[in-house]
């Protein structure tokens, strides 16, 4: 079992006072017999009212609301985790399932079609040509070592770069400039597990990781892939490994836009400030 302290710190500044509208957030790790929260605690500048509520993934999700007007919102969570996922390949995949292709389960298969249909049809060729890089038809190759091959791609491929910018890259986007953040390899990862038939949903989270250029101090994105008899296995394209201990689950969805982190409004002076700072810590 491994501890981590998690404090997410997210400012904004505005140029004059505002009315704050609600606020949706997502900042508690999903808990499940691998991760358990020993601790959390959620401040708010200026006070808020929270509900809270789980929604249709089961991701666990706050709605701020505000009575009185500010010029500056302050969010800070510090959650205090167990993590017991410290050999993430000890897992059973069903035997039916451990040589792709495969075809899902027909009860399965109605619950996860939203997972496998891609999201985005205007990208469809571009992936196709991808992909067959990586796979053709008439080839036949362990399930998770066809997996872990389309991981090692996109990390050896493609050059990771740190994006500040709003939303996540097209798979074309992606493709053509060679470069991405954490999100767009997430995506694409997703988009090309779909185009093999195969489940996947997109994770935001967090990464214990010694400092550095790539995702310090912010959120984390991988993908997750459904291999029956084992469930969602994620995968992280942007170090090229499989998820483990380091890897902190918050919210997972069927789109990356599905699942900000902080989403909200204001109405007021136009023009604000947005400061992020993420730090995982890990405990004795």
């Amino acid at each position: 079992m491994q501890r981590y302290k998690i404090l997410h710190r997210t400012y904004y500044n505005y140029s004059g006072e505002v009315k704050l509208g609600p606020h949706t957030l997502r900042l508690r790790p999903r808990e499940d017999h691998e991760l358990r929260i020993e601790s959390s605690t959620l401040n708010i500048t200026p006070p808020a009212i929270l509900h809270w509520c789980r929604d249709v993934e089961g991701n666990s999700v706050a709605t701020a609301t505000f009575d009185v007007p500010a010029s500056q919102l302050v969010f800070e969570s510090e959650v205090i985790i167990q993590h017991f996922n410290e050999a993430p390949l000890e897992f059973l995949v069903a035997n039916y399932a451990i040589e792709y292709p495969f075809a899902y389960q027909p009860d399965d298969k109605i619950l996860l079609e939203p997972y496998i249909t891609l999201a985005e049809s205007t990208s469809e060729d571009v992936l196709r040509k991808w992909v067959a890089n990586i796979w053709q038809a008439g080839d036949q190759v362990q399930t998770y070592v066809l997996l872990q091959r389309l991981n090692t791609h996109i990390h050896q491929s493609l050059t990771y770069q740190l994006r500040e910018e709003f939303g996540v890259q097209t798979v074309a986007e992606t493709l053509s400039l060679g470069t991405g953040s954490c999100r767009d390899f997430a995506y694409l990862f997703m988009e090309a597990a779909r185009r093999l038939g195969l489940a996947s949903r997109f994770v935001s989270g967090y990464l214990h990781a010694p400092p550095s250029t790539v995702d310090y101090g912010a959120t984390h994105a991988w993908a997750e892939v459904y291999l029956p008899g084992a469930g969602w296995k994620g995968f992280d394209p942007s170090c090229g490994e499989i998820v483990g201990t380091k890897h902190i689950a918050v919210a997972v969805a069927r789109l990356p836009e599905s699942v900000p982190p902080i989403a909200g409004s204001f109405v007021g002076p136009p023009g604000s400030e947005l400061y992020v700072g993420v730090w995982v810590t890990e405990l004795v």
